[in-house]
């Protein structure tokens, strides 16, 4: 008889923000690689909040103008890497519909949501959830009452998410753990950490997660 296959505690942290492209493309690259290892890793997930725009007020701003101030792009070079996250989305089974008059906005009251949610043992599926709404959906993950909508199809009570949002309970955690992120020198997104010490930069390949899924289990060996 082979050997019995050990299933290892695997912990991954993940610094993101729920506007952020690249943190769902990363998400899907990371499930694709585990997938290729099944049954290998008891996985536990932890989001964590980052803003990529921190000052961004109420109203939003139209995206095409946001990345032309923030990155100094072309409309033409919008297009191209819209059109690049579009079709690496869809080959990961996430629909990005960028349209016409997109707009940026705040995200804090979603990171607010998220930590209520990883109370609840929902943290990823409202991640998930907020992405969808997002660049799927088209709604603006600002809005309190789209953010109760949202947490209710995530399997939360969307009451008691209105509630979270309105007395802003964990406003102050939320930016304690923003701060934190930030003192640990993470300044872009997503940003995976495993087993509290492998520090991962942005949205790798799929190989790139196997490689180092097996030196985690080697060096645990």
């Amino acid at each position: 008889m082979g050997q019995q296959l050990q299933v290892q505690s695997l912990q991954v942290d993940i610094v993101s923000d729920v506007v952020c492209p690249w943190c769902i493309i990363g998400y899907k690259q990371l499930m694709l690689a585990l997938s290729s290892m099944p049954g290998e890793f008891d996985v536990a997930i932890h989001w964590h909040p980052f803003e990529l725009n921190p000052q961004m007020p109420e109203e939003g701003q139209n995206l095409q103008e946001h990345l032309a101030q923030k990155y100094n792009s072309s409309p033409e070079q919008s297009q191209m890497a819209r059109t690049r996250l579009s079709t690496l989305g869809e080959s990961l089974g996430f629909t990005f519909d960028y349209f016409d008059g997109m707009r940026m906005v705040n995200t804090f009251r979603a990171h607010q949501l998220l930590h209520w949610a990883g109370e609840q043992g929902r943290q990823t599926e409202l991640k998930l959830a907020l992405f969808e709404a997002f660049f799927t959906r088209r709604e603006d993950v600002n809005v309190p009452g789209v953010l109760a909508t949202v947490a209710a199809r995530a399997g939360l009570d969307g009451a008691e998410a209105s509630l979270v949002l309105s007395d802003q309970r964990y406003a102050g955690e939320v930016r304690a753990q923003q701060q934190h992120w930030l003192d640990e020198d993470v300044h872009a997104v997503p940003t995976f950490v495993f087993q509290g010490q492998y520090i991962v930069p942005g949205a790798q390949e799929a190989e790139a997660f196997v490689r180092l899924l097996k030196r985690i289990q080697t060096r645990a060996a």
